[in-house]
């Protein structure tokens, strides 16, 4: 936890957010990550997507089962969810999306949006059906050697 605090701290200094994190495997470091949102123009530069990208790619998997996630910080829906899709085991994180909400690092509306319908929501998200959507996915369901994730 202190390694994702001190990557956090110092990331301050180097121009990025302050979050930082460390994912670790059978007691080991697999991988770090730190928030360079405004480094690398990337708005999903977040420190645990960073820290899940190069954990993968030093794995040479797409899986991060058996993964624990120290993060400086309570992870934001997006880098929950991405946390969910990796697989890891455990989230330890140091401060609260209150305390993030307090530093001008607020979540609060995504959260209140993700309860809405896709119709009351801020960002539209409207349905567009017809006969050319579903044909990638009947050819995924078929699809004989896939790799299932």
């Amino acid at each position: 936890m202190e390694m994702a605090d001190k990557i956090a701290e110092d990331n301050v200094d180097l121009g990025g957010g302050p979050f930082g994190v460390v994912i670790v495997k059978d007691g080991k470091i697999i991988a770090s990550g730190a928030n360079s949102v405004t480094i690398d123009n990337d708005p999903t530069a977040h420190a645990e997507v960073n820290a899940i990208r190069n954990a993968c790619r030093k794995l040479g998997t797409f899986r991060l089962s058996g993964c624990t996630v120290y993060s400086s910080c309570e992870p934001c829906p997006m880098c929950l969810s991405a946390l969910y899709w990796a697989g890891v085991e455990r989230i330890y994180f140091g401060n609260t999306k209150e305390d993030a909400d307090a530093i001008d690092f607020s979540d609060a509306f995504i959260y209140r949006e993700l309860e809405k319908p896709r119709t009351q929501r801020k960002l539209p998200c409207i349905h567009i059906e017809n006969e050319h959507n579903i044909r990638a996915f009947q050819k995924w369901a078929n699809k004989k050697d896939k790799i299932e994730y």
